[in-house]
């Protein structure tokens, strides 16, 4: 597929009216008169032809030529117009090739003019001008040599223009090196130079002490502050004990700095800086600093060796991961540096340097524990880092000790090779320290040691968590082993390269053919997705040893009951080669004759199911996409196909699936070459037997296509439903079921039976099986379908209506997904109508389309019609319902309305709507009749004991509902009520005589009466909420906002801010009062929705609700109020689930502050105190560890929850000494969601404790 370049968007320069007045006066000449032009000019795109006209202009201009005022305008006017443009304009980049290119006289006239621009632009800039001046001068100094001074932006949403701002003054300051040195070092000093480099290294010094900023823009600020002291102390010993005092917090070494410079940086060296200080400035003492060649003096020295201590100083108190994941790529910096000190050329380095790099010494030592607790840290940038810190070391260690020719001779590598073999294979970080090894002294220096290495790690192979860990250490050492054995063979004559390939062999693939055909086949899933392809690739002649080894196996010797056997070995082996394009292909017979068809066949209807699925993907998968399938390709599944349709197990289903797109997509890949190929080919031979191969092609998926409707018949299977559909909704992807005059046009073969049976699929009970019909109904001929017939749209959308207010939940499924298919129907409204009369409903559809209306207009006019149908419905029952709960949870449940809404308004693309006025009506409606339903069942889920509607709650209004709900379906004192449902007669009777009916079944027979319990009105309670988060979430995300800006500027949209807040406010009571799981689970979900929206949102009153709502929430928990209408249950209901979501949706790039203070205030309130002995004391404590309990458990919170664990467990332990068993219960709870979070989840009962994080790694992730 070509993907169009994406055309940058070219806006017209606009200058205030003044300023142009002034600027066309001025011009009167040529290029005065081409500038005019192009400033009277509206269209960009001239307005760029018309600058590099000026600019062939000025590079033909001569210094002889007068007019120097007018030239002077000329030029002021472009570095006016490219100052004011925005940094991806390309008539910015016009302009500036334009100065670019003028001559070398006029350069520095023209620098002036740019500079006095820009000396505007940095006056007074407004702070939301910020982002713009700094992607100015950075463009500056791409293309001009200037010198200018950053800024830096405090705000956390302006912390990207910060780290901009200082990179740019970085930029500068390299670009001026030579500038700065002379002028500091000039008998009349720049004092003005002086101040404002003096200011500017203030500047930096403030984003290092000052932790709100992130990482990013501190670790740059350390970089810049090095760069300037050597910018301005030059190259010499003096930097070096200038940053080392830095780095120790000491005043001593800065005697050599310049007297402002060594005032700024006692500043930087008082004792109460932040620790993460002297690890910016370690980063910045290696990334700014030459360390390649000879050190230039012994404080050189002493800063490089001063670096590592420093930095494992602080490894040992840090708790954030991101600060580690700092700490590790400094120390691999380190490393580098020391490497290029020892490569360099000249003086060699000091003994005493050498000594403190070789192996053995304290300092490798202690970079050695280090790399033993950080190979596992959760941070896969961690191990990474620490693993290049090894493999420096070890080159490190070479390099001081060059006198070990061999590695057995040398006694540090031998004893760390032994210690490393030595630790448990569960440790993941050894393999990669192995690979290290085996990088430098080669293959056989570990095979010498461990002769059974190979099968050891074909043994691990079985563990999900070791298999990617001892696959990349297997590669390492067969390509090491294979290279060293072709060396040694080319340097004796004698040894033949079959010899050494059979020795290869015996040493790899024999241990991996044991384990294919004897081991069980789930623990050998990791060896062929990991392991076998990689050694295939390696030797790709193998291959051909492996299927004579396996055809050779006798029958016997299968292995035992589960294993796959040599002939599942063989398929597996054969795919594996297969899909590395190893195996020959099709067109040089099948698979070049290696296996015969009647063994595949075999293959593909075997018992175990991983056999099956190894020979299919033999079959299905090629090296090439376009590849042309053979006969015996398409015959072997047309003998696989119908078998498997009915297989039970989800992971076989799902790779069949997978599997046969693969061959469908090689089979139009292959057509679409040989339809070309047709047009090219001369060869009559040729062409005929390409279009005999599209002839067959086509045969082919007709008769799939064919085979599979006609398995679809109702009361099929599920499984085989999933099938059916999922592989003819491939062919309706990939090719077509139209009835037009395609080469693979499969319309024809579809009849309405075909059609009628696909639609009954949407009525499964099956969730997936109604999505996947839903789909394919869309892409069958609509011929064959019928929905554009009146009678039947009727049929279909009667079908929906009464579906939508069945009692069984899935129904209400179905019915949303039969209106999503009516939508795009041009006649559907007058369908609506004709339900409507028939139902006596006061129904008025929306006005018609115009003559030839578009589809998204059909589609809008009939999604507002159907919403609005469905709202008058809702609001007649809810009304209905308002009068008795029994009657609609019998009748009517309000769930199933509400889900087809929300499902309808899914399809509807809200940002191109026309009918905005009637949107904005029906949008105030819903909201309105979500309210109504709310009211009208949260009695239910509210009160203290859903489950058994036994009223408990104190609040007058809530027990005066559940009263008049419990006096509606009179439970008894018994449990007869619940194992006997009570029968509601239809016939309409009095409210006195409804309340007197007794739950005996109805002796009259004649009319239809319905079985109600109380589980069934719970039900059409909880979901009835479950629906209204649902719509209300979905209002709020994907409507547009109405709102108007600091610029009284109004952005229109369907939905209000006061709208918005008012449902913010409606999830709060929800989810802080109801007690029922499903409904404030469910309430969450929606109030995720409308958090992410606030964000996102351009209204700065919503942005602010988040943490105005998370501050009130807070308050109350801390307060000990009896009025406070918080669930005081024994996990706080939704409490924490509501703290959850408006934490989880601050901006992940931000500082986190509400995080910060949530965590402080709640870990404070969950510690245990001595005066806390009531139960409205201990109250907010449970809440506390209950709300700690949902945060360490939030996925989306991330790595920035990891530095409270220590604290959180420290106050779950303390929680255990509690008299209250609230607070014990719930401190039980915490501590064990964070023994979930340091040790991980278990993943079998059948594992032991090795599988689970080392002693080290949980003391250096989590310290405390």
């Amino acid at each position: 597929m070509v993907v169009k370049k994406k055309t940058a968007k070219v806006e017209a320069v606009v200058l205030d009216e003044e300023k142009l007045q002034k600027l066309i006066e001025d011009g009167v000449r040529q290029l005065a008169h081409t500038l005019q032009s192009c400033l009277e000019l509206t269209e960009p795109v001239q307005q760029i032809q018309l600058v590099k006209k000026a600019g062939s202009q000025l590079e033909s201009l001569s210094e002889e030529q007068p007019g120097r005022a007018l030239l002077d305008a000329c030029l002021h006017t472009l570095s006016l117009v490219y100052t004011s443009l925005q940094a991806k304009n390309p008539l910015r980049r016009a302009i500036a090739s334009a100065l670019g290119s003028v001559p070398a006289w006029l350069q520095e006239r023209t620098v002036n003019h740019l500079s006095a621009c820009l000396s505007d632009c940095l006056s007074n800039p407004a702070s939301d001008q910020y982002p713009h001046v700094v992607d100015t001068v950075t463009a500056c100094l791409d293309g001009f040599s200037l010198g200018l001074a950053g800024r830096h932006i405090a705000q956390a949403q302006l912390m990207q223009s910060c780290l901009a701002a200082v990179k740019t003054s970085m930029l500068v300051i390299q670009r001026s090196q030579e500038t700065i040195s002379t002028a500091l070092q000039a008998e009349q000093n720049d004092f003005k130079l002086e101040e404002t480099l003096s200011s500017l290294l203030g500047c930096y010094i403030h984003i290092l002490t000052d932790e709100e900023f992130i990482q990013s823009v501190q670790s740059t600020a350390g970089m810049a502050v090095v760069l300037l002291i050597r910018s301005v102390m030059g190259c010499g010993d003096e930097v070096a004990s200038v940053v080392c005092s830095l780095l120790c917090s000491s005043v001593q070494g800065l005697d050599s700095a310049p007297q402002w410079l060594k005032q700024r940086c006692e500043g930087l060296c008082t004792r109460g800086r932040p620790p993460g200080v002297s690890l910016y400035l370690c980063h910045g003492a290696l990334a700014m600093l030459s360390w390649k060649g000879a050190l230039a003096g012994p404080q050189w020295e002493q800063l490089l060796l001063l670096v590592p201590n420093t930095l494992l100083d602080l490894d040992v108190s840090i708790k954030e991961s991101s600060t580690a994941m700092v700490v590790a790529r400094v120390l691999t910096l380190w490393s580098s540096a020391g490497l290029d000190c020892l490569q360099g050329g000249g003086q060699p380095c000091s003994p005493h340097l050498q000594q403190s790099l070789c192996g053995g010494s304290e300092l490798q030592r202690h970079l050695l524990e280090h790399i033993y607790s950080h190979w596992e840290h959760p941070l896969d940038g961690v191990r990474h880092q620490t693993r290049s810190l090894f493999r420096n070391l070890l080159l490190l260690h070479q390099r001081t000790n060059p006198s070990a020719s061999h590695p057995s001779e040398d006694s540090y590598i031998t004893e760390l090779t032994q210690s490393l073999l030595g630790l448990e294979w569960h440790m993941r970080g050894k393999y990669g320290s192995l690979g290290c090894l085996v990088e430098l002294y080669g293959a056989r220096y570990l095979l010498d040691i461990q002769p059974q290495l190979p099968s050891c790690l074909l043994g691990l192979m079985g563990d999900q968590t070791l298999a990617p860990y001892a696959s990349d250490l297997l590669e390492r050492l067969f390509v090491s082993h294979k290279a060293q054995l072709a060396s040694e063979a080319g340097e004796a004559d004698k040894i033949t390269t079959e010899d050494w390939m059979e020795r290869w062999h015996r040493t790899w693939v024999t241990p991996l053919l044991q384990v294919l055909c004897r081991a069980r086949l789930d623990q050998t899933t990791y060896i062929l997705d990991y392991f076998l392809p990689k050694l295939l690739r390696c030797s790709p002649s193998s291959l051909a040893h492996m299927v004579q080894a396996l055809q050779d196996t006798p029958p016997c010797s299968t292995g035992p009951s589960g294993s796959r056997g040599a002939l599942g070995a063989l398929m597996t082996c054969l795919r594996a080669a297969r899909a590395q394009g190893v195996v020959p292909s099709s067109e040089e017979g099948l698979w070049g004759g290696l296996v015969p068809l009647s063994l595949l066949q075999q293959a593909l209807i075997h018992k175990h199911d991983q056999v099956r699925m190894d020979a299919l993907g033999l079959v299905c998968e090629s090296h090439r996409s376009t590849e042309v399938l053979s006969v015996q390709e398409m015959d072997l599944i047309r003998h696989f196909l119908l078998p498997n349709l009915n297989s039970q197990s989800p992971g076989v289903r799902q790779q069949t699936v997978s599997l046969l797109k693969k061959l469908l997509c090689r089979m139009k890949d292959s057509t679409m070459l040989l339809q070309k190929r047709l047009i090219q080919e001369r060869d009559q031979e040729q062409r005929d037997r390409d279009q005999h191969t599209i002839h067959l092609y086509k045969e082919f998926l007709r008769w799939m296509c064919v085979r599979l409707l006609e398995v679809l018949l109702p009361g099929a299977s599920f499984s085989k439903c999933l099938m059916c559909l999922h592989v003819l909704c491939l062919l309706g992807q990939l090719f077509t079921f139209s009835t037009g005059s395609d080469v693979f046009a499969l319309g024809d073969v579809v009849t309405p039976a075909h059609a009628q049976n696909v639609l009954y699929c949407v009525a499964s009970n099956f969730l997936e099986v109604k999505q996947l019909a839903s789909t394919l109904i869309r892409q069958l001929p609509q011929s064959a379908v019928g929905l554009q017939v009146q009678e039947r749209m009727r049929c279909v959308l009667q079908a929906a209506l009464d579906l939508s207010t069945s009692t069984k939940p899935f129904d209400s499924v179905s019915a949303a997904h039969l209106l999503n298919l009516l939508l795009h129907q041009p006649d559907l409204n007058q369908a609506l109508l004709h339900c409507a009369q028939q139902q006596g409903l006061d129904f008025q559809p929306p006005s018609p389309p115009p003559s030839q209306p578009s589809d998204a207009v059909i589609l809008e006019i009939n999604t507002l019609a159907v919403v609005q149908f469905l709202l008058h419905s809702l609001q007649l029952e809810v009304s209905r319902a308002e009068s008795s709960l029994l009657q609609a949870a019998a009748s009517y449940p309000l769930y199933g309305r509400a889900h087809c809404i929300t499902a309808v308004l899914q399809h509807l693309n809200t940002e191109s709507l026309r009918q905005t006025e009637q949107w904005r009506g029906l949008v105030s409606e819903l909201i309105a009749v979500c309210y109504r339903m709310s009211d009208v069942v949260s009695p239910v889920v509210q009160s203290s004991s859903p489950e058994g509607l036994i009223p408990m709650d104190n609040d007058s209004e809530t027990s005066a509902g559940l009263q008049r709900i419990l006096q509606e379906i009179q439970p008894r004192d018994t449990n007869d009520f619940f194992m006997s449902a009570r029968e509601l007669d239809t016939q309409p009777e009095d409210d006195h005589a409804q309340t007197q009916k007794t739950h005996t079944p109805s002796l009259d027979t004649g009319g239809e009466g319905y079985r109600v319990t109380a589980q069934m009105v719970l039900v059409c309670c909880w979901r009835s909420m479950k629906e209204v988060a649902m719509l209300l979430g979905q209002l709020c995300q994907s409507l547009p906002l109405h709102y108007t800006n600091d610029n009284s500027h109004t952005h229109p949209g369907l939905i209000t801010e006061t709208q918005v807040e008012g449902v913010g406010l409606y999830f709060r009571q929800q989810l802080l009062q109801s007690r029922h799981r499903g409904a404030f689970e469910l309430a969450y979900v929606g109030f995720v929705r409308l958090t992410d929206m606030l964000c996102r949102s351009g209204s700065q009153a919503l942005q602010q609700l988040p943490a105005r709502w998370l501050s009130e929430v807070l308050e109350e928990v801390k307060s000990s109020d009896p009025s406070s209408k918080l669930c005081a249950t024994r996990r706080s209901a939704g409490i924490p689930f509501y703290i959850q979501a408006l934490l989880s949706s601050e901006p992940k790039s931000s500082s986190c502050g509400l995080l910060k203070m949530t965590m402080g205030e709640l870990i404070a309130l969950a510690m245990p105190f001595i005066d806390r002995t009531t139960d409205s004391s201990t109250v907010p404590q449970v809440h506390a560890l209950n709300i700690l309990r949902a945060l360490y458990r939030d996925t989306r919170l991330g790595e920035n929850i990891i530095p409270f664990v220590s604290d959180g467990m420290e106050a779950a332990v303390l929680g255990f000494t509690s008299p209250v068993w609230a607070v014990r219960n719930s401190s039980t709870l915490l501590f064990s969601t964070l023994i979930t979070r340091i040790f991980g989840v278990k993943k079998g009962k059948d594992e032991h404790s090795k599988k689970n994080r080392s002693q080290e790694v949980r003391s250096v992730s989590y310290p405390g």
